[in-house]
Order: structure tokens, then sequence, then C-alpha cells
């Protein structure tokens, strides 16, 4: 961006002198915008209050929905919670990846308590973004880091998307360029007697399923991690789901054959359609249709994830 709109936060490259001003912004306790391989993360340092307040101030976040707290290495996670076997396992076959883990606190881990809005858990994620990783590895605190909009709005995929949203609310955006997976990261919760998906994401039910065993069956606690509140990802016009055919003053979201305004995957590839999806909304958002359609997505597999964050779109 140039000085000539202020309003606009800072877009630097993700290059040597980038990361460095992301790093040297997040140890004075700024808001930064940074890509990971899911969609955009702003991230804060989690070991002080006031940094974590500019997080919720710049998102408009309820103070009730707790953050992700990003780290390095297995080792940092361990400062933080409590590991059990089950957790190592997880950690082993997805991470660094697109699972955050939802584990007992520990009285030591230094976090603020808005982190985690007062409950006796921390969700916990090691991203596999070289850009985000490289940050983690110079930063001097664990990072806290929703995704990088307004709460409630449309997830970012790019740094415009970053840019548009909070313009005025923060000083920079690292630009990583699009994001790979495009949804956010899978939540699951392990419980004393087994475990729970709160959120879907990139790893299916089935995957975790497959190290774990079966999950638990019946509904999940409330609020305990971000991504869970009934109306999210807003694009804000109306959305109307499995629409068979749409009608004038509707953007049309398309999947395969059936094209519309935006196709999500011409293949009906639903890890492309998962990639497209927050760009999809964007698209719609900014047309002059005033709702939105969306052709039906197949639910298996990380299309189960896809339509869970489209029925939070049209609550």
């Amino acid at each position: 961006m140039t000085d000539a709109n202020p309003s606009m936060p800072r877009v630097l490259p993700a290059d040597e002198a980038g990361l460095a001003e992301a790093v040297r912004l997040l140890g004075e306790g700024a808001c930064v915008a940074l890509p990971t391989e899911t969609v955009y993360g702003l991230a804060a340092r989690a070991d002080r209050a006031e940094a974590v307040a500019g997080i919720y101030k710049a998102k408009g976040r309820p103070d009730f929905n707790p953050l992700i707290v990003h780290v390095p290495d297995l080792q940092a996670a361990e400062r933080l919670a409590q590991l059990d076997d089950r957790a190592r396992m997880l950690a082993e076959h997805f991470w660094p990846g697109s699972l955050t883990m939802v584990l007992p606190l520990r009285d030591d881990s230094g976090l603020a308590p808005a982190v985690t809005a007062g409950l006796p858990t921390v969700a916990l994620r090691m991203p596999n973004h070289p850009v985000m990783r490289q940050v983690l590895l110079d930063a001097p605190a664990p990072l806290a880091a929703p995704s990088a909009n307004r709460s409630g709005a449309v997830s970012p995929t790019s740094a415009a998307h970053v840019a548009s949203s909070l313009a005025g609310r923060i000083p920079l955006v690292v630009d990583g360029g699009e994001t790979e997976r495009g949804l956010e990261s899978t939540i699951v919760a392990l419980r004393e007697n087994g475990w729970q998906v709160l959120r879907p994401g990139p790893v299916t039910q089935a995957e975790i399923a497959s190290v774990l065993g079966p999950a638990l069956a019946g509904d999940t606690k409330g609020i305990e991690a971000p991504g869970q509140l009934a109306s999210h990802y807003a694009p804000g016009k109306p959305v109307r789901l499995e629409a068979q055919h749409s009608q004038e003053d509707e953007f049309r979201i398309g999947f395969g054959a059936d094209g519309g305004d935006f196709n999500l995957s011409s293949s009906a590839d639903l890890a492309e359609a998962a990639s497209r999806l927050y760009a999809a909304l964007h698209a719609a958002s900014a047309a002059a249709q005033a709702r939105i359609a969306v052709v039906p997505i197949p639910h298996e597999g990380i299309g189960v994830a896809i339509n869970d964050r489209l029925a939070r779109a049209a609550a």
C-alpha cells in the first residue's frame, strides 16, 4: 500500500526485511497479519494482556471467544499445555499442519488470561507455513493468531483481503501470497474419555480416528474454541444453500459442472474448493447482486468443513 492512504496497513513482502519488521512490531506488543497455510492470521504475543487486547479490538471479537496460540515446535507446546500420549500421537501425525488441539492449560504457562477466555484449556497449533514458522522462531513469545479479519466476517486468504478488512486497525501485513488450504484448521478437543471435533477443517475426522479411534458421540460443551459461533464468516448478504437454481438477484457460487458466477472447482475437487471458498465469498460480497446462492457441495471429506463454513455464513 502507498502512503496516500494512511488508514491502510503497510503491506511488506515476506522477505528478510519484512519478517524482521514483523518481529520488531510483535515484540513491542503490536498486532501483525501473517500468512499461514490455512488463512492469514492476526498475530500478537500471547503473554501480554495489552497485546491480546489489541487482537480483540482490531477484530471487534467477543471476549468469550478464545484464541489459538501458535508454537514453533513440540517443546514450546509442552511449556503451555499438558500433552498426553494422544496429543503426542496427533502431533506426530499432523504437526506442523492444519490441526489445532484443545488441551489442559499449564498453571505456569505465562499466557494472558484473555487468550483462553477464562477457560482451563488452551488451543494450540504448530503451523506449516515458512513465513509463520520463521516469525515464531524469531518472536520473543508464543503468538495468539486468529484469522486476520473483522469478527464474523469472511476469513482472508490474501494480503489484500486483510488490508481491506482491517484498514485503520493494524500497522502491518506480511504478504506471503494466496494461502494454500483456504480453510481454518481443524480443532479437536481431547477429553478424559475420548475426543471430539469442535470445528471441521482440512484434517478430517476420519484421519483423526485413524490415529485415536472413534470420536465421542454427543454435543460439544459450548464455546471452547474459535469458529464455534453459530453466525460466522458472514459476507454481508443473505446466503442460500443447496441452490439447484439461482434467481436474477443472486450471485451464484458453483461447483463442478455447475459453473455459476464463481466456480469453486470446475473439476469437482473438494480440496481446491476449500482453498477457493473464502475468495468466492469475498467476490460475492463485492458483486452487484443483493443475495448469494451456493450450489450443493458434497458432504464428505473436507466437504464437511466447507459446508460447516457455508452454514455459518448463511446463519
